[in-house]
């Protein structure tokens, strides 16, 4: 809870990534909040009120998965809606902004979108942005598991990370410009 709301604040696209890793954490506890408590919660070195936030906050988590049929796999709707409005700016950016240093980076990344597509067996419904933030959590998962990628895959993976980063850094000026334009 914690840690997501730092990243959601700063980098979005962490953000997906780390709440991705959440729901792969809860699933592989058998979406039981007092495993997750025992493992996760009780960890904290933080007092009594807020571990009982973070466990409400993961209570509540579980209780989204089980609703919105994700136990298994797939992600919770608020996710989904996440990826969706950085799906827009990224539209937006290529067809409406004209951004030339955006529309570079997903030049780069272009073929290697398409390569990711066709060895993922992932069909155009999903978007590139989407699909990217895919190919960015499989890294993560094997970095974390301490495995190479080879180095085609990760000259690959280092264009969709520029492609995500530089979208998450014109996310984040768009939500500091509502913010401000909200509070005045």
């Amino acid at each position: 809870m914690l840690i997501a709301r730092e990243k959601k604040k700063d980098n979005i696209a962490e953000y997906i990534l780390y709440m991705w890793q959440i729901e792969d954490m809860l699933r592989a506890m058998g979406l039981d909040i007092e495993r997750v408590n025992e493992n996760v919660v009780a960890a904290f070195q933080t007092d009594e009120r807020v571990k009982q936030e973070i466990r409400e906050w993961y209570d509540n988590l579980i209780a989204m998965m089980k609703q919105e049929k994700v136990e298994q796999r797939g992600h919770i709707q608020v996710l989904k809606n996440t990826v969706n409005e950085l799906t827009e700016l990224h539209f937006y950016m290529l067809h409406k902004a004209y951004d030339r240093h955006y529309q570079q980076l997903v030049t780069v990344a272009a073929s290697n979108l398409v390569e990711f597509r066709r060895k993922a067996g992932v069909d155009d419904t999903v978007s590139d942005v989407e699909l990217a933030l895919n190919g960015l959590y499989g890294n993560l998962l094997l970095r974390l598991q301490k495995k190479e990628l080879n180095p085609e895959t990760a000259r690959a993976m280092e264009t969709f990370s520029q492609m995500i980063a530089y979208l998450a850094a014109r996310y984040k000026q768009m939500e500091e410009a509502e913010d401000k334009a909200y509070l005045s």
